[in-house]
């Protein structure tokens, strides 16, 4: 197949799997994704976009399939350590003087863990709030969170004293202890497609954007916005940034938190 057919291939699968499957393939950096994809389907022995994207059509377990490897995202408690230091010594302290109680939606939460250390610093800081609401695509990814057990190489900046409160070992795993997992709400949700809620105080969307186009970021950001209250936070990864956040009515306040003006 040459270089150019296999491009116009993608293209058209690209298309067909939003149009007709309803996953949005098109809003995701295309070189990225399309290693991603001929990688997956040399794996499964598929010859090409156009059979694989018939094997797609009749059968709803290959697409949750493809989803799940598409979206997966480990990710580990406190990722990027100082970020999740200010969010307790500056960012939360301040939400929770300002709104009562706190409304907190961790979107594309993965399998967990950044939910879970959101609960602990609540729970540490005497904040009372509603459930902190968790999303993610990936279906398997959520059973997985909800089951709060994880390895222990994922916990390695939790402190000693932390583990020893808020976990119980189990074998080669960590399992977060019942009063913890009450305090998240896991569910399905498409970032980019469902229907997004209103009247949030703080928003944990991390390393989510850097997969997808410009285009796509935009919109998602502009989505995240207008489910912020005024004055509420948008917390996002230490790889990303919101280049052209003024126009959607944010603040910078450090690397990773932008505000709603």
């Amino acid at each position: 197949m040459s270089l150019s057919k296999q491009a116009m291939d993608f293209e058209e699968f690209r298309i067909k799997v939003k149009s007709h499957l309803g996953f949005d393939l098109t809003s995701y950096k295309p070189a990225q994704l399309q290693r991603r994809l001929e990688s997956f389907m040399a794996r499964k022995r598929v010859s090409g976009y156009e059979e694989y994207y018939r094997l797609l059509s009749r059968d709803a377990n290959l697409l949750d399939e493809l989803v799940n490897y598409l979206t997966i995202n480990v990710t580990e408690f406190f990722r990027d350590i100082s970020a999740w230091q200010q969010l307790e010594r500056e960012i939360l302290p301040r939400l929770a003087a300002e709104y009562k109680p706190l409304r907190i939606w961790s979107a594309a939460c993965s399998n967990g863990a950044e939910p879970y250390s959101l609960a602990i610093m609540l729970k540490e800081l005497g904040i009372n709030g509603r459930s902190i609401e968790a999303t993610d695509i990936n279906e398997e990814v959520l059973q997985l969170a909800a089951a709060g057990r994880y390895p222990l190489s994922l916990c390695r900046n939790i402190s000693a004293s932390r583990m020893q409160r808020y976990f119980t070992q189990s074998g080669d795993a960590a399992v977060v202890i019942p009063e913890i997992r009450r305090m998240v709400n896991f569910r399905r949700h498409d970032l980019l497609k469902d229907a997004i809620s209103q009247g949030y105080h703080l928003i944990v969307c991390r390393n989510v954007q850097i997969y997808f186009t410009r285009e796509a970021q935009l919109r998602l950001n502009e989505r995240l916005v207008k489910a912020l209250v005024n004055g509420g936070v948008l917390f996002i990864g230490a790889s990303e940034s919101i280049l052209d956040y003024k126009p959607l009515s944010l603040e910078r306040l450090a690397p990773c938190f932008y505000r709603k003006t």
